[in-house]
């Protein structure tokens, strides 16, 4: 795994890499480290980097139906059709700049929103340490490395206690790994030197000084980055895009040879009839869908924002509207995430306040990561003055936290000289230490009797909702000046008590998931507690805890027996990191989009593997890094608020889809009809592309639209086998009323014989049609009556029919073929207009009833 971009420097021995990089004791100053990161680069590895404008315009002009649109062009060109080339290509500039503009929009607003979350790292500059962000590190810094941080660099350890780093996401390994100062390797392979730490890794305990070797492309993550992100990775969104579009050009493939065959032999003019087949595949093409997702998005995104939501992932919006199951761990979502002291016991289960000093002791000399509990100890300021902690105790050693002992030690000299190992920790792992224990003031051997009667008590507190540490101390032998102590010293250990500390419920939660429960979300804990705790704090919530799978028991599950088990809990407990991993794949087993929200250290697996990470602006570097989602509050209610969001997203775009496949399709459908009976075409080249063109542009304004509630009831998937169906059935409706129109203006007002003005009877039929059947298709309800568009919808469809009707009496009306109308027309029309509407919307219920068992 060494680097293969850097000439093999982590392999070098330490000196030798100080004076290639040029290492100063001190630390950069600024100016040093600004003139580094002009030769190195920011910190960044490939995937960071934005789009140049050339790059990102070039993949605006590769979407299908942009090229499709510019092929049909061209061939307008060719064949000397000057006007419909003219606004086939003002069709590809509208689309792909409006497209190219929000894009750049999106991305600068995600680039703000993304400056909210913070991911730095402590850095000594200037001999003062400081923190700075990650992407402004340059080979030479020196950095500091504690409990929960991610390893900032490829970096070369200079100092180390008891660190362990979990370095699973390069090497595979479960378990944490021992690195240190000192140089050696295992099986000659870097990836497991004692002294080398890689960017990507994280710091599971322990704390260290390191020096910045190789940052940003030129890490090992980075190298294996660019190789990952040279194939582009196609998510489920683009995937029904791309389904929906080449759904649309199958539809193509028959529709336009069949028009242009029928005309052709009905006419004989070849020519004209395969300039009116071009028409007709412009029509078919959705054109501004490219542009309606981007805005939408990019809207959605900024919506969420001011929901607290930041959107890391544009993409990731429509999984976050489709997740039906999430996933979250316990503490700090269903309850406070603030612990309170509550008791400090004896053995014997009364309060003592020995416990307490001894715990305020052990809390305010160890140093590393202090948790929620050393903080709620360490509430108690009133001590430091009544121990008189700084005269009366010297800190000579410490043991720090692990996550196989589950307890640390601090070893401390009072005044007469003595030295006192303090250790705190879970009570199994404590207790099985402790050959003693103290009763007020008496120490006695603790009996089998006594050992199960304290595992009770504990039991008992932790049924009540606490969370319980044990305290347990010994006075150590008389030792040399400057004893070194360690794990094999935490024996023979006197148990003093127990502290237990109260994470309250959250008050919004009940409230949160029930709010979750409407969406359809179905909500699972996950969390690495015990049983009993996990059982109240469920219960106090409304979380169905019945039956709880524990991570023990899922030891002895295959993926299979978890797979076909694992909707039947909705409480998993003790878990370890890799129980997560699985519960979030056997879920996704089964069919479900699986969101998982985490916040720590081992939760960076769960969070890539799920559909939707979630994690929150608080939790540990890794956990964001590896999240699609940020939360800048730890609340189900924003989450809620943003499913929600994420569901409105998807809504839009869906109402697009759904309205102009089926309207293009049902005209495009009275078109192959109508070129089987009538003696001319049914409507000039020119005339529908600029029919296209106005109904195009009347659907920009969808990203304002307003959402019905009852579309965000439930989790929204792409089905473009529903697509179709809705295609198919709604499609031909217009297809009816066209034929309608297609009598009137025949039989009506003789138009046999006055080819001009059936062109502009069907023109405006069409486009008035087209335009206003949005209102119906929007909605599963009543439109205008139960569910109003937006104002810039509505506003948007009133200009563009008023401008189809001037175009028709304009004077460019003999431009593009139109005549004036019969004013008798314009109320044929209205009766069309509302039938149409109302035969749609039952057409439209029935579709609903028969195909999906709850309309939304």
């Amino acid at each position: 795994m060494s680097n293969h971009k850097t000439g093999g420097l982590m392999e070098l021995p330490l000196d030798d890499i100080k004076k290639a990089i040029g290492f100063l004791p001190e630390g950069l100053s600024e100016e040093e480290a600004e003139r580094r990161r002009n030769r190195f680069g920011l910190n960044e590895v490939k995937e960071e980097k934005p789009l140049s404008p050339w790059r990102r315009l070039w993949r605006s002009l590769q979407n299908p139906l942009v090229i499709l649109l510019t092929i049909l062009g061209l061939i307008s060109l060719l064949t000397a059709d000057v006007r419909s080339a003219i606004v086939i290509f003002l069709m590809v500039i509208l689309g792909v700049a409006i497209r190219y503009v929000q894009e750049m929009r999106a991305d600068k607003a995600a680039e703000k929103l993304k400056a909210l979350v913070s991911t730095h790292a402590t850095v000594c500059r200037n001999g003062t340490d400081q923190e700075v962000p990650l992407k402004m590190l340059v080979p030479g810094d020196i950095v500091r490395l504690g409990a929960g941080d991610m390893i900032p660099a490829d970096v070369r350890l200079l100092n180390a206690k008891d660190l362990f780093l979990n370095q699973a996401v390069l090497t595979g390994e479960s378990l944490p790994v021992e690195k240190t100062a000192v140089p050696g390797t295992i099986a000659g392979d870097t990836a497991f030197s004692n002294n080398n730490c890689y960017l990507g890794t994280n710091v599971e305990s322990g704390s260290a000084t390191a020096l910045v070797v190789h940052t940003g492309e030129d890490t090992d993550f980075g190298a294996l980055a660019a190789h990952i992100n040279s194939q582009q990775v196609v998510t489920s969104f683009d995937k029904g895009i791309n389904s929906f579009t080449w759904l649309m050009i199958r539809f193509m493939i028959v529709m336009v040879p069949a028009v242009f065959i029928i005309n052709g032999l009905s006419r004989h003019n070849w020519l004209e009839a395969f300039l009116f087949a071009l028409s007709v595949a412009v029509g078919l093409t959705p054109e501004m869908l490219p542009m309606i997702v981007t805005v939408n998005l990019s809207k959605g995104a900024m919506a969420m924002s001011r929901k607290k939501v930041i959107v890391k992932k544009l993409n990731a919006i429509q999984n976050f509207g489709a997740m039906d199951i999430l996933c979250t761990d316990k503490t700090g979502t269903l309850t406070e995430g603030r612990i309170v002291l509550e008791q400090y016991l004896n053995p014997e289960g009364d309060t003592d306040q020995k416990v307490l000093d001894y715990a305020y002791l052990n809390s305010y000399h160890h140093t590393g990561l202090k948790n929620l509990m050393d903080e709620a100890i360490l509430d108690h300021e009133e001590l430091a003055a009544a121990l008189q902690i700084r005269e009366s105790f010297h800190k000579i050693d410490e043991i720090p936290f692990d996550f196989v002992r589950k307890r640390m030690s601090v070893v401390l000299e009072n005044k007469e000289g003595k030295n006192i190992l303090i250790c705190k920790g879970a009570v199994e792992g404590v207790m099985e230490q402790c050959t003693q224990m103290e009763v007020n003031g008496q120490v006695t051997a603790i009996a089998t009797e006594q050992r199960q009667h304290c595992i009770e008590r504990v039991s008992a507190l932790n049924a009540q909702g606490f969370r319980v540490v044990a305290l347990a101390y010994k006075w150590m032998p008389d030792a040399p000046d400057e004893p070194v102590y360690s794990t094999k010293d935490e024996t023979g250990l006197v148990l003093s008590g127990y502290l237990a500390f109260l994470d309250p419920p959250k008050a919004t939660a009940s409230e949160a998931l029930k709010k979750l429960a409407t969406l359809k979300v179905d909500v699972r804990i996950l969390t690495g507690d015990n049983e009993t705790i996990t059982t109240y704090i469920c219960r106090k919530v409304g979380v169905n805890a019945d039956r709880i799978l524990t991570g023990p028991q899922i030891e002895k599950m295959t993926d299979e027996q978890l797979a076909a088990d694992v909707l039947n809990y909705h409480v998993f407990a003790r878990l370890a990191p890799l129980h997560k991993l699985r519960i979030i794949k056997a879920i996704q087993q089964n069919g479900h989009v699986t969101g998982f929200m985490g916040d720590g250290i081992n939760d960076a697996p769960a969070l890539k593997a799920a559909d939707v990470g979630i994690s929150v602006n608080t939790a540990v570097d890794i956990a964001k890094e590896a999240s699609d989602i940020i939360l800048l509050e730890n609340s189900l209610l924003i989450l809620e608020q943003g499913v929600a969001e994420g569901r409105r997203v998807f809504g839009n775009i869906i109402k697009y889809i759904r309205m102009a496949a089926s309207s293009n399709f049902g005209n495009m459908f009275s078109v192959v009809g109508a070129s089987a009976f009538l003696p001319f075409l049914p409507m000039l080249p020119i005339q529908v592309l600029i029919n296209n063109l106005l109904y195009d542009f009347s659907q920009t304004a969808i990203p304002t639209d307003n959402v019905d509630a009852g579309w965000l009831v439930k989790p929204r998937k792409w089905t473009v086998g529903e697509l179709r169906r809705f295609i198919l059935v709604i499609g031909p409706i217009s297809s009816i009323f066209d034929y309608v129109t297609f009598f009137l203006l025949l039989y009506g007002f003789n138009a046999w014989h006055n080819p001009a003005l059936f062109h502009t009877g069907w023109f405006v039929e069409s486009l008035f049609t087209q335009t206003l059947i949005i209102h119906v298709i929007r909605t599963n309800r009543i439109p205008f009556i139960q569910s109003r568009a937006s104002w810039p919808l509505t506003l948007t469809s009133i200009a563009i029919v008023l401008v189809g009707a001037w175009l028709t009496v304009s004077p460019l009306a003999a431009t593009f073929g139109f005549v004036p109308l019969p004013a008798a027309y314009w109320g044929w029309l209205a009766l069309i207009l509302v039938a149409y509407v109302a035969l749609t919307q039952l057409v439209k219920n029935w579709f609903y009833r028969r195909y999906e068992k709850k309309p939304a």
